[in-house]
């Protein structure tokens, strides 16, 4: 896309890994960036102080009912053509039958349930044409699920996928392009130090799906490389 320092993009997530670099990416390549951290400093921060104002922080805890609406007034005004929630735990590669009520309920809650939330509370931010666009995986795939293993991650990003599925449903007629993005199996507390990808690697790839798919309709689940997963 040709001239991006007049565009703004929120990304919700970005204190480390995936949203870190995707905040970077998209900042380096002239936009306006806002991000979000759950505690101030950090990486996040050093990179906001070098950014030359191209990006900024703000705080939330994305699972805070509270935090969710004072970040929404205090971005009242703003114009987004980019929202990009990331977030996802991960409380270990457990069968089901051993995973307590409560860790079901927390990684559902931050998996599933707040980023809806979340994109729910900032949509109205988004301009007409702008993109709305939620970090999942192919693990929440139902047509993929031939390996054993992480079965809580995977049904939490399955029920993101879905509830994703139902907001576009809802709000068809809003003009916004929305996207579930598989960012690749990636070297982060997720995905291990000897996944194949470095956010680094896979970031760039991500925003040229993000800026190839600008002005699309209806929600697809697509991967770093443009390519469909399949639900």
């Amino acid at each position: 896309m040709s001239d991006t320092s007049d565009r703004q993009a929120l990304v919700i997530g970005a204190s480390r890994g995936l949203g870190l670099a995707l905040a970077e990416e998209l900042a380096r390549r002239g936009r306006q960036v806002i991000a979000t951290a759950r505690r101030e400093g950090g990486e996040l921060q050093a990179k906001a102080d070098a950014s030359n104002g191209r990006l900024r922080v703000e705080s939330l805890e994305m699972t805070s009912d509270d935090q969710l609406a004072a970040l929404r007034e205090r971005l009242d005004g703003s114009e987004l053509d980019l929202l990009f929630v990331n977030a996802a735990i991960d409380r270990g590669n457990l069968p089901i039958t051993e995973v307590s009520a409560d860790t079901f309920a927390e990684v559902m809650l931050t998996n599933a349930l707040s980023p809806l939330r979340t994109v729910e509370a900032l949509r109205d931010l988004v301009v007409p044409g702008g993109t709305v666009a939620v970090m999942s995986s192919r693990q929440g795939s139902v047509s993929l699920n031939t390996r054993p293993g992480f079965e809580l991650y995977k049904a939490s990003k399955a029920a993101l996928n879905q509830l994703m599925r139902s907001y576009s449903t809802r709000h068809a007629d809003d003009g916004h392009t929305k996207l579930l993005i598989h960012p690749g199996h990636n070297q982060t507390p997720l995905g291990g130090p000897g996944a194949p990808l470095s956010p680094a690697e896979s970031m760039p790839a991500v925003v040229d799906v993000l800026e190839a798919q600008a002005g699309a309709k209806g929600l697809q689940f697509l991967d770093l490389y443009g390519e469909v997963v399949p639900w």
